[in-house]
C-alpha cells in the first residue's frame, strides 16, 4: 500500500485566496525579473550619443501630464472643488472626481445617478455622495475649516449640478 505525504487535496482557488483571480484588481506583474539592473547601468547606456535623443523622447509625454491637471486647461462653465487634508471633490464640465488619501474615482455625468449633500447638525464634515444608476454610491466627507463654508460649498455644487447634470 502506498502512502502519500503531505496534503492530497488541491490548493483552493478564488478571489478570497488570491486576489489576482479577479482580473483587474490588482496591478499587471512587471515583465521585468527583480534582479535585472537598470538601463543607465547597462553597458550600452554608458554616455549619451547624438543618434539618441532622450530629450525628444520625453517631450510627448510631459504635454500629456499637463492636460490632465485641473489648474492647467481653461473649463468652459462652472467649477467646484473642495478639499482638505486628505479629501478632495472637484466637479466640472467632465464630471465628478473623488480622491481620498492615495485612492481616486472619477464619474462622467452619464454615471451619475445623483449626487447628495449633507451637512452635519454638529461638526464640520460636509458629505457628498455620488449615486449611480446601479444603485451603488460613493460617499466623501471634507472637513471645512468653519461651518459657514456648508452653504457656500452646496450654492457652488448647485452651480455645477444645474449647468452639467440632467436627470433622464
Amino acid at each position: 500500500m502506498e502512502q502519500r505525504i503531505g496534503s492530497s487535496s488541491k490548493p483552493p482557488e478564488g478571489a478570497g485566496f488570491d486576489p489576482a483571480f479577479i482580473p483587474g484588481l490588482t496591478s499587471p506583474a512587471s515583465a521585468e525579473p527583480a534582479d535585472a539592473k537598470p538601463e543607465a547601468e547597462a553597458p550600452e547606456a554608458a554616455g549619451p550619443t547624438e543618434d539618441a535623443a532622450p530629450a525628444g523622447a520625453e517631450t510627448p509625454a510631459k504635454p500629456a501630464l499637463e492636460k490632465e491637471t485641473p489648474q492647467e486647461e481653461s473649463p468652459e462653465g462652472p467649477v467646484f472643488e473642495a478639499s482638505d487634508r486628505r479629501a478632495k471633490i472637484v466637479a466640472d464640465r467632465r464630471g465628478v472626481r473623488l480622491s481620498l488619501d492615495q485612492e481616486a474615482c472619477e464619474f462622467r455625468w452619464d454615471e451619475i445617478g445623483a449626487v447628495e449633500t449633507e451637512s452635519p447638525r454638529f461638526g464640520k464634515r460636509f458629505t457628498i455622495t455620488v449615486h449611480t444608476p446601479d444603485r451603488r454610491w460613493y460617499p466623501i466627507e471634507i472637513e471645512a475649516a468653519a461651518r459657514s463654508r456648508f452653504k457656500e460649498w452646496e450654492e457652488q455644487l448647485d452651480t455645477v449640478l444645474d449647468a452639467y447634470f440632467e436627470e433622464a
